[in-house]
């Protein structure tokens, strides 16, 4: 069984449509979407939820994501009544059955009548009991005192006896009645199962091989935390908590919890769980897995032009960092997992922009202006806290609220004041000098969006608007390995045979720079056991593997064969100079890029591909390195087929002048630099003048 990418969780009502306001006892749904944790969504009545659920589906399924959707209501009724109404004991045909007979719209439904009417077949009277309307139905009791036991059917499945605090199925109304839940939510999942019906499979009724998975849940199960949580609103609490929870299970654990045969009375996930339940809470974001084929190239392609290459990436890559909360102190530099939405408006009031006078505009005209002027006056963090009459002024100075009756403020300059009075030239412009209330961002507006990275100006905007935590990704955690027996440690040698290992401390200090956590893996020379070895641990420690050397198909390129014989392999041959010899795959789940061993290439490989790809990973948006157009200082004769990337700087004129020798050797090159000039993958002749693109080497950071 494959691992879900993301959950729902779903907290049913059977009553009627709640209203535009977000309350209690509605039906509410919380979700982590690809890794991603969503703010709960409110849902006042079962066709908004239909319709909710049906795009959320679709999107999940336009991403390739496996989704699982959590419902707070008895997926079955105790063992023998779906044999005596349908004929079977298919859960799934009594579902279609009560669809087929409950009338539900936003303004009410027949559930008590459909009930009494089931309670006919059956001797005695009941099960179902309840009756919640003002008029008397046939052979629906008003309590459960009156049911006789004739009917031969148990008063709760057999998981309700391992769910303490949970009601029976047949009482239709009262409080913590389910009932009226169960036939909607039936009706509901029999309608949700027809629009998806070669995507949905339902557990434990079904084996869960398609996309879209069904379950039922049970919120109570994390009662103590849900509590702790303190929100005013319960049941949107218990959907964003179990959601998350749900999301941070090993696969290990929800195999565990699934491992069930109820094939007609269902089960509640995670019952005799709940201990795992609550530590997922306290544990960090379980990111979903990478699919094994995230890296190969179709069929038949073998050169592959750096834009194509790139767009492959995108499109197979998603964040896999975990997500962390933290205070927006602690966040400098992180990548924020959410929007962030302003707590409060900025400005939270309507207030003045310069020091001056303010009065009402409509009081004012053409011509000279004079108006008297009130006691007091306005002040930053010292309101004004009486009204100014319609054609006086007060004294106001710059940030201070605008009293009561003041919409416009003329500059201090602009005016002549005796103590008592000002005067001014009008017409002044309505509105002049005054900021709106929320006119910079307004309250419950997204102030930054999923994606960003966290600087000193994204902080200052979080502060501003009354944001005190964030939900960031977690630094994503980036190892690196040196591979060959030619390397060693600098300075450990002077024989010339052995190469100073130039790679792994460049491209540690990249991942510095990118704000990753770069882990040393050390070096391994040819000795694929070895090599082997290394690849398990780190594939237990980190989010990413970077190696160098051991890309290409050479024999001792061990790495590349490592990849194919124990994990994922997929060699990309890139129309690129320096650096074509490229291999991506995954061992154990972990995303590897064995780059070349060339430190030239090695840089240029990961400037270009690694970069955009270990930050989508980490959780930011799809970035491209930011370049721009000016005069070359140097003549080539550039041949078609491949794009080039050439060590260059800018010189004191503004051209780009490019370093002496092209070969993938001179790492001096590097140094020499300050970017790189990119030259198109046709041929073209460039002379002294000619525009290149050139890209600085702080576009990668």
């Amino acid at each position: 069984m494959t691992a879900w990418d993301s959950f729902v969780v779903v907290d049913w009502s059977g009553g009627n449509d709640t209203g535009a306001k977000p309350r209690k006892d509605a039906i509410w749904a919380g979700a982590v979407l690809g890794g991603v944790e969503q703010g709960p969504e409110y849902l006042r009545n079962r066709e908004v939820a239909f319709s909710w659920l049906g795009d959320l589906i679709r999107a999940e399924r336009a991403l390739g994501r496996r989704v699982m959707i959590g419902f707070d209501f008895p997926f079955g009724y105790p063992m023998g009544f779906a044999e005596t109404l349908v004929g079977s004991g298919d859960p799934l045909a009594l579902w279609d059955w009560i669809a087929a007979h409950l009338v539900d719209t936003p303004e009410g439904n027949n559930r008590y009548e459909l009930a009494g009417q089931i309670n006919a077949m059956w001797p005695g009277v009941g099960p179902f009991w309840f009756n919640g309307t003002k008029e008397d139905i046939a052979h629906l009791p008003r309590k459960g005192l009156e049911r006789t036991r004739d009917h031969g059917l148990k008063d709760r499945r057999r998981v309700e006896g391992h769910a303490k605090g949970s009601f029976t199925c047949w009482q239709m109304g009262g409080a913590g009645a389910v009932g009226g839940q169960v036939m909607t939510g039936m009706a509901f999942l029999s309608k949700l199962r027809a629009a998806f019906r070669d995507e949905v499979r339902v557990w434990p009724f079904e084996t869960l091989a398609k996309p879209v998975s069904l379950v039922e849940i049970w919120p109570s199960l994390i009662a103590d935390d849900v509590s702790a949580a303190g929100d005013t609103i319960k049941d949107r609490a218990q959907v964003r908590l179990l959601a998350r929870a749900l999301s941070r299970l090993s696969d290990e654990d929800l195999a565990r919890m699934m491992r069930v045969d109820e094939p007609e009375e269902g089960w509640i996930l995670g019952v005799g769980h709940e201990q795992a339940l609550s530590d997922a809470l306290k544990a960090g974001l379980r990111p979903p897995r990478l699919k094994n084929d995230c890296f190969a190239l179709p069929p038949g392609v073998d050169w592959t032009p750096v834009d194509d290459a790139l767009s492959r990436l995108r499109e197979s890559l998603r964040p896999i960092a975990a997500v962390q909360t933290v205070v927006c102190g602690d966040a400098l530099g992180r990548v924020l997992a959410a929007d962030a939405v302003a707590a409060r408006a900025n400005p939270p009031g309507a207030n003045a922009a310069v020091d001056g006078y303010g009065f009402a505009h409509e009081s004012t005209g053409s011509g000279d202006q004079v108006l008297p002027l009130i006691k007091g006056r306005a002040a930053a963090g010292a309101a004004f806290e009486g009204d100014v009459p319609k054609g006086s002024a007060i004294r106001i100075l710059t940030g201070a609220l605008l009293p009561k009756g003041v919409d416009t403020v003329v500059l201090e300059e602009d005016t002549t004041s005796n103590g008592t009075e000002i005067a001014f030239e009008g017409p002044v412009k309505a509105g002049s000098n005054a900021r709106k209330a929320g006119e910079d961002v307004e309250e419950g507006a997204v102030a930054v969006r999923a994606g960003e990275r966290l600087g000193p100006a994204e902080l200052a905007l979080l502060a501003a608007t009354g944001v005190r935590e964030v939900s960031v990704y977690a630094r994503l955690k980036v190892g690196v390995l040196s591979t060959g027996d030619e390397i060693v440690s600098p300075g450990s040698t002077q024989d010339p045979s052995r190469t100073y290992d130039a790679n792994r401390p460049m491209l540690l200090a990249l991942l510095k720079e990118w704000r990753m956590e770069a882990v040393d893996l050390g070096h391994v020379g040819d000795d694929r056991a070895r090599l082997i070895e290394v690849l398990n641990g780190a594939a237990q420690e980190v989010d990413v593997i970077l190696t160098s050397g051991g890309a290409s198909a050479g024999d001792e390129d061990h790495v590349s064969a490592a990849l194919g014989a124990a994990g994922v392999r997929h060699d990309w041959r890139i129309a690129l100079k320096p650096g074509r010899p490229l291999a991506l795959g995954l061992w154990q789940g972990a995303p590897v890029f064995a780059l070349p061993g060339n430190p030239v290439a090695a840089l240029v490989c990961t400037l270009i591909f690694a970069r955009p790809a270990l930050a989508l990973m980490g959780g930011e948006d799809w970035t491209q390195p930011q370049g721009f157009m000016v005069p070359a200082a140097f003549e080539k004769n550039k041949k078609p087929g491949r794009r080039e990337y050439l060590r260059a700087r800018i010189t004191p004129d503004g051209s780009a002048e490019v370093f002496p020798s092209e070969g993938s050797g001179r790492i001096s090159g590097l140094a020499w630099a300050d970017g790189l000039v990119e030259l198109g993958d046709g041929a073209k002749t460039i002379t002294p003048g000619d525009p290149v693109r050139y890209i600085p080497y702080t576009s990668f950071r």
